[in-house]
Parts: C-alpha cells; structure tokens; sequence
C-alpha cells in the first residue's frame, strides 16, 4: 500500500495544479483526440473542443485542455483540464478510495490539491465515490469552486478538473456534470467497462 510520500509524488507528477487559459477553444474544433502515441483517445462533452494547440506534455504527463467550441452561449463557459500520468501512474490507485480520502484530507493531500500549494487555502466541501475512482468537490483560494476527479485509463493515473470563467461560475451541477461526462468518455473511447458510479 502506498505511503504518503508515494501517493504525494504520484498526484504531483500528473500536475494537479490548474492551468489558466480562456474558456473558448480558437482554430481546429477537435472532438476527439488520440494522444501517447495513439494508446489513449479523449473525447470532448457535448458543446465543448479539445484545444490541440494548448495541450501538452509536461514530463511524464500529456496535458490536454477542452473549452467550448465557440462563445455562442449554447453551453456554459467552462475549461476542463486533463491530465494523463506516466505508464503505471495508477498503481497509487491500488490503496483504495479510503485510503485516498484520508490522503487527500492530510495537510499534505491538500497541499496537492491546492492550486498555490498552500493546504489551509483549499477546503474540500465533499469526497465521493465514483466508478472505479474519487470525486472531489472543492472550494480553492486561487481556483474557486470547482469539481476534480481522480481515475485512471490503461495503468495511467488521469485527474480532470472543470472550472467556470470569471465572472460566470460553473455551478455544482454544472462542474459535477462535465467531470463526470468527461470520464465516461474516456471510458467509452477506450473500451473500457464503465463501473458503476
């Protein structure tokens, strides 16, 4: 089972700070992408592309961004932020949700979290099971309020986060809504059965 200092260094090395960037996707409306050399496809919500130019990859980590198509209103103004560890990233998974909820209401867990790396400034509003993974409702000095789910595809450790734009906040259902549409998706593109939420 993994210790504190591993499940730390595995959600840093998938780069769970939030990267700021505008709420619509400019140039190619990508739906779907296939990414690491085509072992893994992304796919984009309904209403919302992949920002092929914004994406990339961050040492072991392949970063991909999806805003909305265009600023047409037909969905809400919104960014989610992918992230896909490197080969066997996952096994921190392996621990359990349990132990993942205590580690993530450590001081140290919510260091990760936060978006300044500052644990008092992240306050976790709500932990649920989802699948084969953990839902995290959180309210961020930096980010705000917003939802992050914590999964895997193929042995890689993915986290995927949903954030409003100023101004304009996701509500709960709303950011709930993308992060989980978002990983069932994943699934489904992958061929992987989904479990159950």
């Amino acid at each position: 089972m993994p210790g504190l200092s591993k499940l730390r260094g595995a959600f840093l090395g998938v780069g769970l700070a939030l990267l700021g960037c505008d709420a619509s996707v400019t140039g190619q409306n990508l739906h779907e992408l296939s990414v690491l050399d085509g072992a893994i496809t992304v796919a984009a919500p309904i209403g919302y592309c992949i920002d092929k130019e914004a994406s990339t990859a961050r040492g072991p980590a392949t970063v991909l961004l999806i805003g909305r198509c265009d600023d047409q209103g037909q969905v809400a103004a919104a960014m989610v932020t992918l992230t896909i560890g490197g080969i066997a990233s996952a096994g921190v998974l392996v621990a359990g949700q349990q132990v993942l909820k205590t580690f993530f209401d450590s001081n140290a867990g919510r260091r990760v979290l936060a978006r300044d790396g500052k644990a008092d400034h992240v306050q976790i509003l709500e932990m649920q099971n989802y699948g084969r993974g953990l839902l995290l409702h959180l309210n961020d000095k930096v980010a705000g309020d917003y939802w992050r789910a914590i999964t895997a595809i193929k042995g890689r450790l993915v986290t995927i986060s949903a954030l409003g734009v100023a101004g304009a906040p996701l509500t709960a259902e709303q950011g709930r809504a993308l992060v989980t549409d978002t990983m069932a998706l994943l699934d489904k593109r992958n061929g992987v059965k989904p479990a159950a939420p």
